[in-house]
């Protein structure tokens, strides 16, 4: 999902993070957090929360070459094993003006949710996507699905969100047992 920005006083914009070494050159698994991979070799230097800045190549599906400001690569798989799970962002005014109805997670993050009689269901404290689409946890600990249907109006600029949370489904007894939806 692409996201959109709020104001630039927001935090910088995740774009991808570092997973495992692959092979024994430096070259690392890279998760991008964008919805194309190809974009975060394009949005030039990111940077980590130590100050690094890297740029990317992809070598391969998911395996990428990350390359140091100065120009060097990591060169050994002991360089790459340091930088697992390292998050790397872009600064906000680096990335494309988003589309219309598309959001930056950052932006979501801290947006307070209510209903729409205005009942508030607590703050955004997560936001899911592991690729069968969106959903957004709240501080309640409610996981509402990112979609025009369970989140019908977004107001960046007042930071808050209308959230209609879906029915449930409860199971009585095991698993076979009878199944009971609530609206």
């Amino acid at each position: 999902m692409v996201q959109s920005a709020a104001d630039d006083n927001r935090p910088d914009i995740l774009i991808a993070t570092i997973g495992k070494p692959h092979g024994v050159r430096g070259l690392v698994r890279l998760y991008p957090a964008t919805e194309s991979p190809e974009t975060v070799e394009k949005i030039g230097p990111l940077h980590d929360l130590d100050g690094q800045q890297w740029r990317i190549r992809w070598q391969g599906q998911g395996i990428a070459q990350l390359i140091r400001v100065d120009g060097s690569p990591l060169t050994d798989r002991s360089e790459a094993e340091k930088l697992v799970n390292r998050k790397l962002y872009a600064a906000r005014e680096a990335l494309p003006a988003p589309e219309e109805d598309s959001f930056y997670h950052a932006d979501l993050l801290g947006m307070e949710a209510v209903t729409p009689e205005g009942k508030a269901l607590g703050r955004v404290v997560l936001v899911h996507d592991y690729g069968a689409g969106t959903s957004l946890e709240l501080g309640s600990g409610e996981i509402v699905p990112f979609t025009h249907a369970c989140v019908p109006a977004i107001d960046v600029a007042h930071r808050r969100l209308t959230v209609c949370l879906p029915g449930s489904v409860d199971v009585k007894g095991d698993l076979a047992g009878e199944v009971e939806v609530r609206s």
